[in-house]
């Protein structure tokens, strides 16, 4: 997992249902700060930035005691693979965060909010919320984190399988998938190989996208 899954551009989890651009909605994660003004100090708060999200996120990985962090994101990253600040939000500001807990792949994932920074933080607080389960004696943290088992990293994301756009509809698969098939069935100069590869990525794609 570690080795495969790349920092920059986003690895987004094959598993995971994207946002479409016009439902992105600008989140109210904010943080203090203070400055003097003719010798007043003044308190004020404002937007959180991709450093101040990491410091929140690196917190509560730390306390969850997970292992193998790697932040996926479409921000370039520095010379320690963390995504650097930027003047500029990429197209796609979602992020994903693949860790390893208790020798666990899991993933966690937020394109809700149109900033970086803020689906970092998001993150960072939904991990917060898990680790409450366990704080109040009602349940196990390892019920918890079911549902954030990460699929092997790969490069047979059903999209490029299919040939189809990041947020194809389930007609789109279904006619992606047949026009494909005309080629990649034995029948039709195919392999069984090529046909079990274009079946597994439909069937994942129906998945998603039900989901």
């Amino acid at each position: 997992m570690k080795e495969q899954t790349q920092r920059y551009p986003l690895a987004w989890p094959m598993n995971w249902k994207r946002t479409t651009p016009k439902d992105r909605r600008r989140a109210s994660f904010r943080r203090a700060s203070t400055e003097t003004v003719a010798g007043q100090v003044q308190r004020r708060t404002i937007s959180l930035t991709i450093a101040a999200s990491l410091d929140r996120l690196e917190g509560e990985l730390r306390r969850l005691e997970a292992t193998d962090e790697i932040l996926s994101s479409n921000v370039p990253v520095g010379l320690k693979g963390m995504p650097l600040s930027v003047s500029k939000e990429p197209e796609d500001p979602g992020v994903a965060v693949y860790i390893t807990l208790d020798r666990k792949p899991l993933v966690f994932a937020c394109d809700k909010w149109d900033r970086v920074a803020d689906n970092i933080a998001a993150i960072a607080q939904h991990i917060d919320a898990l680790r409450r389960i366990e704080r109040y004696g009602v349940g196990r943290i390892e019920q918890a984190f079911v549902g954030y088992a990460a699929l092997p990293v790969s490069t047979e994301d059903w999209r490029v399988v299919l040939g189809v756009g990041e947020y194809a509809t389930s007609d789109q698969v279904d006619a992606a998938f047949l026009e494909k098939a005309r080629t990649a069935h034995p029948d039709a100069g195919g392999s069984h190989e090529e046909m079990a590869r274009l079946t597994a990525a439909r069937d994942l794609a129906r998945s998603v996208l039900r989901s």
